[in-house]
Parts: C-alpha cells; sequence; structure tokens
C-alpha cells in the first residue's frame, strides 16, 4: 500500500471552492491548501495563510547592506588610512550617501530574493500532486481544496465524507511517491 498525502477535492467555481474552504477552516482543518486558475483573493486569508517574511528580510537586507557600507567607508577613511584630501573632514559624510545607498538596494534585492526563495522552499522539483492526472486542470478552469493527512483531524472515511458533503465533483485520494 502507498502512503498518502492527502485528499484532492474538486470544485466548479470559485465560488464553490471559497465556500469549501471556508467550512473546512471553520470545522478545524489547517493544513490544506486551495488550488485555482487564477487568483482568489480571499482564498488565502480563508485557509489560514498569514503574511510571509518578505519583507522583514528585505528590511534587514537593506539595513545590513547600508549599514555595513557605511561602517566599512568610515574604518577605511577614519581609522584605517585616513588622508587629508584638500582640507575636508576624515568624516565627510556626504561622501558616503552614494556607496551606502547601493548598497542598501543591493543587499535589500538580496533579501527579497533569497528570502522568498527560502520561505517558498524552492526550488520544488517535485510535489505529491503532480501525479494526479485531474490537477492539471488547475492551471485552466478547476478548482481544488486538499486537505493533507498530517492534519490533525484528518481521517481517511472521515474527511472524505466531508469533502463530498461540500458538493466536490471528486475527492481523489493523492499517493505520496
Amino acid at each position: 500500500m502507498k502512503a498518502l498525502w492527502g485528499l484532492l477535492a474538486e470544485f466548479d467555481s470559485p465560488k464553490a471552492l471559497l465556500r469549501a474552504a471556508r467550512l473546512a477552516y471553520r470545522e478545524g482543518y489547517r493544513k490544506m491548501d486551495a488550488y485555482s486558475p487564477f487568483p482568489i483573493p480571499e482564498l488565502a486569508e480563508t485557509i489560514g495563510l498569514r503574511r510571509d517574511g518578505v519583507p522583514l528580510l528585505t528590511l534587514l537586507g537593506g539595513l545590513i547592506g547600508g549599514g555595513g557600507a557605511y561602517i566599512l567607508q568610515y574604518w577605511i577613511n577614519v581609522i584605517g588610512f585616513p588622508l587629508n584630501v584638500g582640507g575636508r573632514p576624515l568624516h565627510s559624510w556626504p561622501s558616503f550617501i552614494p556607496v551606502t545607498f547601493e548598497m542598501t538596494v543591493l543587499f535589500a534585492s538580496f533579501g527579497a530574493f533569497f528570502g522568498m526563495w527560502a520561505l517558498n522552499r524552492l526550488p520544488a522539483v517535485y510535489h505529491p500532486l503532480f501525479n494526479s492526472e485531474t490537477f492539471a486542470g488547475a492551471s485552466r478552469n478547476r478548482f481544488f481544496l486538499c486537505i493533507e493527512t498530517v492534519d490533525p483531524l484528518f481521517e481517511l472515511d472521515g474527511t472524505r465524507e466531508f469533502l463530498m458533503d461540500l458538493n466536490a465533483r471528486l475527492v481523489e485520494e493523492v499517493p505520496n511517491e
């Protein structure tokens, strides 16, 4: 017997999917995901997804890049190799701004890019739903709700019955191969 990853329920419309997701969340299911060929704005909040940490990682990257650039320039010009050019003060902060700005932007971009990859667990070259032939319709005209077996309330027959009661077109077992 193959290990089971979850149950996949197919719905006819975005309203039906949104209603099913709302009822599943209200019933207590938390380890689930919804799939649609186009964005449904309320769907993420309905299944309990929270905002991700990419903005925070972007901010931290920017602060590290900008702060590091300024500190490095300060150390080089004031402590490590002080040169008095044209009677300027050693700590001439206006001349530090361009490099500080560029490093802030660069490190913020790195934080956003690599943070998004890490938080989305990418690259993901395999997902158990790829084994389902009906799931191919998720990119065209079908709407799916999948409840995973790791959910504390998951029980094969009870969850299947619950999904069928939500007027799903079909409920399919997804093997974890």
